[in-house]
């Protein structure tokens, strides 16, 4: 198999085009063959000595003419041209591996518990108080990094959070480490119960285990006599055995998710290398997102969508070529229809990835105006997906505040003053609104280049 389909290369118009410009100015024929000699561009002229244009010290095909000087510039430009293209689909192919990589983990994601910690501690202690007798309930947790017990939860008047938990003695140690469950009914002359043991009377305890791992323990205990029995202790404990996997289960998903996240931010700063003018804008515009999505009071399910939107919203740049995304002066019109390109491949790109569908919306939509003059469909108003305008805001913003090869950002007020212009017209008034009020709040503050 071919390292380089020369042929199939030198099929593209533009291609064609600059060969045909190059050759016209050095006023020279040449022939261009495949690596099996077959001429797939000009008169053949084989006769003539030939230049090879190599991949990897491998010949993918040859250049033929008379001039050997001339010719060498062809081959230069056809090597440059091949190098290129080869990059371009090495790109692809690791990005196409990265979507992969995401579907896998989404796929995994799926099969556990997307509640989180804190939530299910609280739950279970909720559950605990209905169920059990108890003045002051806590989730002990131990630390995955540094080893120590740490509250999650806690519940009634002598939990307070601010004291030290005991980390080699008592009966909150003993259970953490024997695994098993214990009760104590009378804590003032109990040695072993150091944990509150001036206010707390009668306690049961008992391991959170789950996959023969110890996460943590959970007490309750009561201000008042009162003699916990093994009823107690047995519900206590199903109790407890159900959240520590629901726990597991949470901190594995937490895990990841944050791997999942990790990866798509790398993956659009794969992307974002492409563009050495851009550097950052994919991180700034999200800042700017979160900025705005808390002023708005968005839900956390929303602010997630939004936040994988404004990391993948130029994503569909992948399909612009090279000479386009680095220019660094003004495009031309026709140059500028390649870069409106981009939303709609987005969407198509994010398509074949299940869990990235409800994103589409919102990548797709990103260059929509709000009075229906932008692009790629035209859209007008709220038939705008809200975080497509969330969006629009913070890519506009930051475009008008960085620096490029041609200009330099503006400042921070005039960029203001530019989206106050264009609120109700380029983009949702309210979506603005809250923008500024981000500002207000010190959420978003003016970028190092355009002060």
């Amino acid at each position: 198999m071919d390292l380089f389909n020369l042929r199939k290369f030198l099929q593209k118009k533009d291609t064609i085009k600059l060969i045909d410009t190059l050759t016209d100015s050095l006023g020279i024929s040449v022939c261009i063959a495949d690596s099996t000699d077959t001429v797939i561009y000009g008169a053949d002229i084989r006769n003539h000595s030939g230049l090879p244009v190599t991949v990897n010290d491998t010949a993918v095909g040859w250049v033929y003419g008379q001039d050997t000087g001339k010719k060498a510039a062809i081959v230069s430009l056809l090597h440059h041209m091949v190098k290129t293209e080869i990059e371009r689909k090495a790109l692809a192919t690791e990005t196409l591996d990265k979507y992969n990589e995401i579907t896998m983990l989404y796929d995994f994601v799926e099969k556990v518990n997307t509640f989180n910690v804190k939530e299910i501690a609280n739950f279970l202690i909720n559950q605990i108080l209905e169920q059990i007798r108890a003045d002051n309930v806590l989730v002990i947790l131990k630390n995955e990094i540094s080893g120590k017990l740490e509250i999650a939860a806690e519940y009634g008047t002598n939990c307070g959070t601010s004291r030290e938990l005991p980390q080699e003695t008592g009966l909150v140690c003993d259970v953490m480490l024997s695994g098993k469950a214990a009760i104590i009914n009378d804590c003032r002359s109990d040695s072993s119960c150091v944990l509150g043991a001036d206010n707390v009377n009668s306690m049961i305890c008992a391991p959170l285990k789950a996959k023969e791992k110890t996460l943590g323990v959970v007490t309750a205990s009561t201000s008042e006599s009162y003699n916990y029995c093994a009823d107690d202790l047995r519900f206590f404990c199903t109790l407890v055995s159900q959240a520590a996997f629901a726990i597991d289960n949470a901190r594995l998903y937490e895990s990841l998710k944050g791997a999942f996240i990790k990866t798509v931010h790398t993956l659009a700063e794969t992307i974002e290398q492409r563009d050495p003018y851009t550097g950052g804008h994919t991180k700034r515009v999200m800042s700017y997102c979160i900025a705005i999505a808390e002023t708005l009071g968005l839900s956390p399910k929303e602010r997630e969508r939004l936040e994988l939107a404004s990391v993948l919203h130029d994503i569909g740049k992948i399909g612009v070529s090279d000479n386009v995304l680095r220019k660094t002066s003004k495009l031309t019109d026709e140059e500028f229809e390649e870069i409106k390109t981009h939303p709609a491949s987005g969407k198509q790109i994010l398509s074949y990835i299940e869990e990235l569908k409800d994103i589409i919306p919102g990548v797709k939509s990103h260059h929509e105006r709000f009075d229906g003059k932008g692009y790629p469909e035209g859209l007008i108003g709220t038939d705008i997906d809200l975080i497509a305008r969330i969006i629009a805001v913070a890519d506009s913003f930051d475009a008008m505040t960085s620096d490029r090869p041609y200009r330099k950002g503006l400042p921070f007020e005039v960029a203001i003053d530019e989206l106050r212009k264009c609120s109700g017209t380029q983009f949702d008034a309210d979506v603005v609104e809250a923008f500024f009020k981000a500002c207000d709040e010190n959420k978003i503050k003016p970028a190092e280049s355009g002060k």
